[in-house]
C-alpha cells in the first residue's frame, strides 16, 4: 500500500511545479536606470605616432536631461570634463562644443549653459608608436527641469593605433 502514497505524492509535486511560473517568462524589472550620458564612438582610431591629432568623441544625453557645459555660467556648477588615464596616449587639449543657454521656469531670467542630445568633444592627443587601449573618463552633472543628480563619471574607452 505504500506505492499509491508515493504516486500521489509524486503527482502532487508535479502539479505544484507545473503551476509555478517559469522565471524566464516573468518580466524582469529594470535593476539599473539608463545612464544619463552614453559614450557612442569611436571604438578605434588610427593616428600618426608622435604627432598631435584631433579625434572626435561622440556622446548622447538621455532625453529629458541636460548636463552643464564645459564652461558653466556659475562657479558652483560642475563643468563637463574629459580626462585621459593612459600615459602612452596623452590628451594635449580638448575642444568642447559651446553650451546652449537655457532658462527654466524657476527663474526665467537666469540662463544656464548646458548640453542636450548628442554632442562631440574634439580630443587633441599624442600617442607613442603601437596599439593602445585608452581608458579616459567623462565627468558631468546631469539635471532635469526640476533637480540635479549627483556628479557622475563614465568610462570613455577606445583603441588607438599609432603608426
Amino acid at each position: 500500500m505504500r506505492l499509491p502514497a508515493i504516486l500521489v505524492l509524486a503527482f502532487a509535486t508535479t502539479l505544484s511545479l507545473a503551476q509555478t511560473p517559469s522565471t524566464s517568462l516573468v518580466p524582469k524589472s529594470p535593476s539599473t536606470k539608463a545612464p544619463a550620458v552614453t559614450y557612442l564612438f569611436p571604438e578605434q582610431v588610427t593616428i600618426a605616432a608622435g604627432k598631435p591629432t584631433g579625434v572626435d568623441l561622440h556622446f548622447r544625453i538621455a532625453p529629458g536631461l541636460h548636463i552643464n557645459s564645459h564652461s558653466p555660467r556659475e562657479a558652483e556648477l560642475i563643468p563637463t570634463t574629459l580626462k585621459f588615464d593612459d600615459s602612452a596616449v596623452t590628451l594635449k587639449g580638448a575642444t568642447f562644443p559651446p553650451g546652449t543657454d537655457i532658462a527654466f521656469a524657476i527663474d526665467p531670467s537666469d540662463k544656464l549653459s548646458v548640453y542636450t542630445g548628442d554632442f562631440i568633444i574634439r580630443a587633441e592627443m599624442v600617442a607613442t608608436p603601437g596599439e593602445h587601449l585608452v581608458q579616459a573618463t567623462l565627468h558631468y552633472q546631469a539635471c532635469d527641469n526640476s533637480a540635479c543628480m549627483p556628479p557622475h563619471t563614465i568610462p570613455v574607452v577606445f583603441d588607438v593605433i599609432a603608426r
